[in-house]
């Protein structure tokens, strides 16, 4: 009986360090618009956490899945080089690029002639000194049309303190 009680407080255990949304089963048409989103936000933090084991992130994942998940920000990494390495596929319903577009690309690609110079100037000296930043900037659309976009973004240490990738959390904003 004692071995029953064990496995009994075990699987609660497990239950409660699980991280799931729960989707009442007589609601699912009302949540079905939503489940595509969870499962790509999902799939794109296994993604995020896959990258930051390659690089041996030293990185708070909590904070990761409440910016996917909770914020529904969209994540732009990019290497050391600012050559974007991910992006979550969230990014399309911001400015109608597919992650897979701008791989490889830099981030000034969603800048244009109405990018504020002053604004970017603060990015760059931030990353340039390993500092987190916080700024509003004019972006561009893949269709040329403008957006503001709020940004977050931060160097990413490995485990040994140095800088193995820059992090923006995004979000368009009015």
């Amino acid at each position: 009986m004692i071995d029953l009680k064990d496995y009994d407080n075990a699987v609660i255990k497990f239950r409660k360090s699980l991280n799931y949304t729960v989707l009442p089963v007589l609601s699912w048409d009302f949540f079905a618009k939503n489940l595509e989103s969870i499962k790509s936000s999902d799939e794109d933090m296994i993604a995020l956490m896959n990258l930051g084991s390659l690089n041996s992130w030293d990185i708070d994942t909590e904070v990761l899945d409440e910016r996917l998940k909770v914020n529904k920000n969209v994540v732009v990494v990019t290497d050391t080089n600012l050559n974007i390495v991910f992006a979550t596929k969230n990014i399309w319903e911001m400015n109608q690029y597919h992650p897979n577009e701008i791989l490889g690309k830099k981030p000034n690609i969603f800048q244009g002639i109405k990018t504020s110079k002053s604004t970017l100037k603060i990015v760059s000296e931030a990353v340039k000194t390993n500092k987190p930043f916080e700024v509003t900037i004019v972006n561009y659309r893949k269709d040329g049309s403008t957006y503001n976009c709020w940004i977050q973004g931060q160097p990413v240490f490995n485990q040994k303190g140095k800088v193995v990738n820059f992090i923006a959390f995004e979000k368009e904003v009015a």
